[in-house]
């Protein structure tokens, strides 16, 4: 429920008060006094979803919003036409206006201090989740991260032309994404120097593993996470669950960025920081094309967005954007070559283990590392999972998957083979070998 508050000039007080009575709206009518100017002030509630379609209909009368109008939110309202409205917008969706839509971003950012605290008590919550392997914890370092603010801003001042909004925006999303990386890196040091946690292998933790490296996966949740944080924004409810989707994206990369740093996975931490700047690029370009999509523009797009006061300004704009161009289109074209040789590796092993030979054994999934081979950053170690519903060995295997890999690819890696072994119990009360609790695992190796 909204109340709405608007100065209506004398030139045009009676056809905005004959399309309320048109539209069925009750209203009060209170003279202005001396400091509002001549006219009058009209007050009157109204369904959050009519909003949109009364306000326009004023504007088309003459009503010019910017000269004073005050949107309030109201608990109830009794009126002798208000059921009726409520009726006839119950099942509308209507956007929030362009106005509530800045208001809503800008009451959404933090001031800066406090901004950078709670990023740096997320990434210490972060790493400690990532290293344990816990992902309650990981998820409770997502719910306090305030990155939705900032990225919100950024899409909001891009689509309606306020350059000062977004500069503001893609400034406090670089601090707090650096302050991410480097306190992670910082607190893993000190807890690997006071060997609260010792020497791992952290690509074994599935936390981690699951962050070395951008796939098709991780751009789809960036862009479906940016394109609902926009959507949530232009309703009437709040984005605050929305808002641990997008620290999902974003935090912990960001964290296995300085855990793999310390630990000395150069490679896992070039990939990560890789899945942190893909993640990010996708989430705000989804949000700006919602915003986009939605109608939030201006008229005509004529804004100051791209206009500066001086030639210093213009470079350095030029410069970002410069940057900014090399940092998408490298992190694109890695993220696609991944994606292309990650599906070609599924294809391929699918197509082995399409032969009768393997009927019992089932396709779980595959992990592929990445290392420096002389001059060029290559695939090292693919790992390829199969669960198996008997005991038996397969020796070969993974020399063909080796052969079929390398035809397919051109390139040589180590292949793995890790078999898991399930269990499950019958109706006798005896085990036999099947689909349920793991009780083992094993592996082969060839490279």
């Amino acid at each position: 429920m909204r109340l709405i508050h608007v100065h209506v000039p004398d030139e045009r007080r009676e056809e905005i008060l004959r399309t309320l009575d048109e539209i069925g709206i009750d209203y009060a009518v209170l003279d202005a006094d001396d400091r509002a100017g001549d006219g009058a002030l009209v007050e009157f509630p109204l369904p959050s979803d009519g909003v949109g379609d009364v306000m326009a209909a004023l504007e088309d009368d003459g009503l010019r919003a910017d000269d004073y109008t005050v949107m309030a939110t109201a608990e109830t309202a009794s009126t002798p036409n208000m059921e009726a409205l409520e009726s006839r917008y119950s099942g509308d969706f209507d956007p929030l206006t362009r106005q509530e839509l800045r208001s809503k971003a800008r009451d959404m950012a933090h001031d800066r201090t406090s901004f950078v605290w709670m990023i740096f008590l997320s990434a210490i919550i972060a790493t400690a989740g990532l290293l344990v392997d816990s992902p309650a914890v990981v998820v409770g370092s997502m719910v306090i991260a305030p990155m939705v603010g900032p990225v919100l801003t950024a899409s909001v001042g891009a689509v309606t032309g306020d350059g000062e909004m977004l500069v503001d925006s893609i400034k406090l999303q670089a601090i707090g994404l650096g302050v991410a990386v480097v306190t992670a890196l910082a607190f893993g040091y000190l807890l690997k120097a006071f060997s609260f946690v010792p020497q791992l292998q952290i690509t074994a933790l599935g936390q981690i593993s699951s962050r070395v490296a951008p796939s098709l996966l991780t751009v789809a949740v960036g862009l479906a996470a940016g394109s609902a944080s926009a959507f949530g924004l232009t309703t009437k409810g709040p984005t605050s669950l929305i808002g641990v989707m997008i620290a999902a994206a974003l935090i912990p990369a960001a964290a296995t960025t300085g855990i793999a740093t310390v630990w000395g996975f150069p490679v896992v931490a070039i990939g990560s920081l890789v899945l942190l700047l893909v993640s990010l690029i996708c989430i705000n370009v989804a949000a700006f094309v919602t915003l986009w999509y939605l109608d939030y523009r201006p008229d005509g797009f004529d804004s100051n967005l791209w206009h500066f006061d001086s030639r210093a300004q213009t470079a350095a704009m030029g410069l970002a954007a410069l940057i900014i161009v090399l940092v998408v289109g490298g992190a694109t074209v890695a993220t696609y070559q991944q994606i292309s040789y990650e599906r070609t590796i599924n294809r391929q092993v699918s197509g082995v283990l399409d032969d009768p030979e393997y009927a019992n054994l089932t396709y779980v999934g595959t992990t592929t590392q990445y290392g420096f081979t002389g001059t060029y950053f290559e695939p090292e170690t693919i790992t390829v999972t199969i669960s198996r519903t008997t005991d038996r060995e397969y020796p070969s295997l993974a020399t063909r998957l080796q052969r079929r890999l390398n035809d397919a690819t051109g390139q040589n890696p180590k292949v793995r083979v890790r078999f898991v072994d399930y269990q499950t119990a019958n109706g006798t009360g005896q085990s036999s070998v099947a689909g349920t609790p793991l009780v083992g695992e094993r592996q082969g190796t060839l490279g």
